[in-house]
């Protein structure tokens, strides 16, 4: 039996184009580049002006001649590759160098296993434990605890010797030391490589073979009558531990040795005063084809299908134009009131005047959502006086410090940095001693704070510092 009712609900629907608009704001200056390419080249309604002035061009020496006829065309002798290469770029616009493609070590570890294993249930379990490593390379779960979610994953128990013969296989590829549990066991994997015949390299194996890294640190006094040896034949072995990666993973082999950043904004100062634009204004060059815009127009009655499609792009190319035209706008907004906000700051780039800044304290003085915002400063860059910036590291939580007043965490982060720099090298800092320090410097905070910090800039632990005295 049918029956109607009738009531009442609240819904929120987001249009697609206001979808895609969001997309534009978490464009950087380079994909945006790549965004609008794109676009001229699917919608013939859109143009885009270039940086030549059209009304009076230059003769160049490769432009063709009105006399030009088909017999001087035949034995012409440019090669037919710079023809088809000029199809698809430039020779004004050629890019300067490579873009360099991220890094996917799980990918390359997958195809390496891979020729290894003909199972497909030993191929499952390697690739288990490849998507299992963190970012570093290293495995943060114990046996049992890999043993328990690929059992979970896939109905069927696996045994912990199994997996541990599996991931010894991992270690062998390369990069090798991929699924080490500890800095101490991808240390002795390394060391495993080396001419074991040497005699640092038999001290450091039996070192770390048999004694912690923490105890190394802690009883460095014990070291040369356990391993009989003197002193300097001990520093040997602590250069030899020092010479070896801590991570089988780091930032470099990810990113790059040298990674071009294009920023996205331009700030200059004079006196006292600044000034923002945009690295690239691209709104002012893009324009609509009014050739192809008048033949929409030109019947009466009922239009035709390729009438139909050019109305259809105009609509898309004059939404696409007002969006960039927006972007740009917005981003202009969101910088300004960033730099009033951390005007003391882009003074002279300090770090201590940077102040606490959250998306919410932005919002509320351009008027934009905090998602918006949080997309316009995502993966931008600003050129500056003092050097290129990273608008993200601009924002931070505040903390009060003795006299009450509120801080950014930056600027502990950087007092962390600097007594790190100054310590002795031969009794490194511990975390408590660097909650002391900073006490008397009037910022008081707890050992976990400290310790999360300095992870964040980097800094290895007391215990890893030891090991790297010159």
């Amino acid at each position: 039996m049918l029956q109607q009712v009738r009531a009442q609900k609240q819904q929120f629907t987001v249009l697609p184009q206001q979808i895609q608009l969001l997309k534009l704001f978490h464009l950087t200056t380079l994909e945006l580049q790549q965004r609008i390419q794109e676009e001229l080249n699917d919608n013939p309604m859109l143009e885009e002006t270039t940086s030549q002035d059209e009304d009076s061009p230059s003769e160049t020496k490769d432009d063709v001649q009105d006399f030009q006829d088909e017999e001087e065309h035949q034995y012409d002798d440019t090669p037919d590759y710079k023809l088809e290469h000029n199809n698809y770029l430039s020779d004004h616009d050629l890019p300067q160098r490579p873009i360099s493609e991220r890094y996917d070590f799980r990918k390359d570890l997958k195809e390496q296993i891979s020729c290894l294993l003909k199972s497909k249930t030993e191929i499952d379990l390697a690739y288990h434990l490849i998507d299992s490593v963190n970012e570093s390379g290293m495995l943060e779960q114990p046996l049992d605890g890999l043993g328990d979610d690929y059992s979970f994953k896939t109905c069927r128990v696996v045994d912990l010797a199994e997996i541990e013969k599996m991931r010894q296989m991992v270690m062998e590829l390369e990069p090798g030391g991929i699924g080490s549990f500890t800095i101490s066991e991808f240390i002795l994997f390394q060391l495993g490589k080396m001419n074991k015949k040497r005699p640092d390299v038999k001290k450091a194996l039996f070192l770390l073979g048999n004694f912690t890294l923490h105890f190394a640190f802690t009883h460095r006094e014990k070291l040369p009558g356990l391993l009989q040896i003197d002193e300097d034949e001990l520093q040997i072995v602590f250069e030899l531990i020092r010479t070896c990666r801590p991570k089988p993973i780091t930032e470099t082999d990810i990113t790059g040795t040298h990674a071009t950043v294009i920023p996205d904004f331009i700030i200059r100062r004079e006196g006292d005063n600044f000034e923002i634009s945009l690295y690239r204004q691209r709104s002012a060059t893009l324009f609509i084809n009014q050739s192809r815009t008048a033949l929409i127009g030109k019947r009466n009655g009922a239009k035709s299908d390729s009438q139909v499609y050019l109305k259809n792009k105009l609509n898309s190319a004059q939404w696409f134009v007002a969006a960039i035209k927006q972007r740009e706008s917005t981003m202009q907004k969101v910088m300004t009131v960033i730099l009033e906000l951390q005007r003391a700051y882009f003074m002279d780039g300090e770090i201590d005047q940077l102040k606490p800044m959250i998306l919410k304290n932005v919002a509320d003085r351009t008027g934009v959502d905090i998602s918006t915002i949080s997309r316009i400063t995502c993966n931008k860059y600003a050129d500056t006086h003092f050097g290129t910036l990273r608008l993200k590291d601009l924002f931070s939580e505040g903390i009060a410090n003795s006299q009450g007043e509120n801080i950014s965490n930056r600027v502990i982060q950087s007092a962390i940095g600097e007594v790190v720099k100054n310590e002795d090298n031969r009794s490194p800092l511990t975390d408590h001693q660097l909650v002391s320090i900073l006490s008397l410097k009037g910022f008081n905070i707890a050992r976990r704070t400290v310790a999360k910090y300095r992870e964040q800039l980097k800094i290895p632990a007391a215990q890893l510092r030891a090991l790297s005295i010159s």
